[in-house]
């Protein structure tokens, strides 16, 4: 390390009070560089003093240096191993510079001696998520936010960890808050413009970005200006997992009450009574109820089950279901992940008004034949969108002004023979009203081929 015109290589152990003041003056200046060196000379006069090492390290961790930092925040606890400040340094530094299992072994520790210590709870909170460990994560995030609940940092994390699982509202609700208290902050406008815009909220989304666009610089300000400009393109208008788990979440508690008192839903019985047309008489069937919501379509259908089961996106949705007691298993997750976790597991698997939220169809169609039993069947309504034989352009799906995808009835033929399907049944029905009018919209049952082809 260079040394500063004004320290001597070696200097006299006399003058270590000097360059202590030295250092922590150019630190508090953030003058990172000329504090190390002052430090530096301070630990060769007094290789023997922690404090020496642990601003040593503070120094080298401004400047970048984060392997030298964790090496001296090393010497300064084991001079001292009680010191209750050094040792969450040290781990925060292992941490930054890519030793994440040690710094995880140390936070742990921390986390037991000192509870009640929220950068102690976001160290370990971030070790675990880069270790993986993303629920355990989640909760040490929530536990940082809890302790220091106006730490922009600690709800910065937070918020994005909710994002990577999905719960870009959650996210939200906690970054508003913090918006409004850190009107000048990139970074903040920035994460609350990504997630209103996970949550299909285009207009929130541009003025959240918009306003981050003003304060950023660098590659952040890169990366804002092209969300802004793919927005205002109008790409990303497709629906998100996080917008259709928000819209459910905050649905939960009144949704049956408007599902089936205002809007006349029937798309589960409609179901079941074409199940009972084709095969009459059938039960013992292990049933996956796709999107199952709150459960209204599993009151239908158990009695024709030996095993009914039921996947959903929303896990305030899920827990409703939960409480009906109709369902051997319920899982919080996607519907096309879950059908290939059982490969041939299910007799029947049932999709009530559910694929009006997905526009590609094709890989639903793919899952459900390897999720089905040869012979099984995919009974589901989708809202119709008009066929127009006289155009070569005409579209398979569109996304309609209240968010739902329509579906042509050409589309779903050929898309389900592509995947081993043959359609038994497809009719015109009426799963819900809009309004007070009532949707149209195709109901059909598709029969897995009883032996596939390689």
């Amino acid at each position: 390390m260079s040394a500063d015109p004004s320290i001597g290589d070696e200097p006299h152990p006399q003058a270590l009070d000097h360059l202590f003041r030295l250092g922590y003056d150019r630190l508090y200046a953030g003058d990172h560089a000329g504090a190390a060196r002052a430090f530096h000379a301070a630990v060769t006069a007094d290789p023997s003093n922690g404090e020496a090492w642990s601003a040593l390290a503070e120094a080298s961790g401004g400047i970048g240096a984060a392997d030298l930092a964790a090496v001296c925040f090393r010497r300064a606890v084991a001079m001292e191993p009680a010191n209750r400040t050094w040792r969450p340094m040290l781990a925060e530094a292992l941490r930054q510079c890519g030793e994440i299992d040690a710094a995880c072994v140390l936070f742990r520790a921390l986390a037991v001696e000192q509870s009640d210590s929220a950068p102690v709870r976001l160290g370990l909170a971030r070790c675990l998520a880069a270790l993986g460990h993303s629920e355990d994560a989640l909760e040490e995030f929530r536990e940082a936010v809890a302790l220091r609940p106006n730490d922009r940092d600690a709800v910065l994390a937070l918020a994005a960890a909710l994002t990577s699982s999905g719960d870009s509202l959650a996210a939200v609700e906690l970054l508003q808050p913090l918006a409004r208290r850190n009107e000048n902050d990139a970074a903040v406008h920035h994460a609350l413009g990504r997630n209103w815009l996970a949550l299909r909220e285009p207009v929130k989304a541009l003025t959240a970005l918009r306003h981050a666009r003003d304060l950023a610089e660098g590659e952040e300000a890169s990366a804002v200006e092209r969300l802004i400009a793919e927005l205002e393109a109008g790409e990303g208008a497709d629906l998100s997992a996080a917008y259709v788990r928000a819209l459910f979440d905050r649905y939960a508690d009144r949704f049956d009450r408007d599902l089936v008192g205002k809007l006349g839903y029937a798309a589960p019985d409609l179901l079941r009574s074409a199940v009972d047309r084709l095969v009459p008489d059938v039960s013992g069937l292990r049933i996956l109820d796709l999107g199952c919501g709150t459960g209204l379509a599993g009151v239908s259908f158990k009695p024709l089950a030996s095993h009914l089961a039921g996947v959903d996106l929303s896990p305030r949705m899920v827990e409703k279901a939960r409480q009906r007691g109709l369902y051997d298993a319920l899982t919080v997750a996607d519907v096309v992940e879950e059908m290939g976790r059982i490969p041939g597991g299910w007799d029947l698997l049932i999709a009530a008004d559910v694929l009006v939220y997905i526009g590609d169809l094709v890989p639903v169609f793919s899952a459900a034949a390897g999720a089905l039993v040869p012979g099984g069947r995919f009974a589901a309504t989708v809202e119709r969108l008009p066929d127009d034989p006289a155009s070569r352009s005409a579209k398979p799906f569109a996304l309609g002004a209240n968010r739902r995808y329509a579906h042509a009835e050409a589309y779903i033929r050929k898309i389900a023979e592509a995947a081993g399907f043959t359609i038994r049944l497809m009719e015109p029905c009426t799963p819900r009203r809009e309004k007070g009018v009532p949707v149209p919209g195709l109901l059909f049952v598709a029969e897995r081929a009883a032996r596939q082809s390689d």
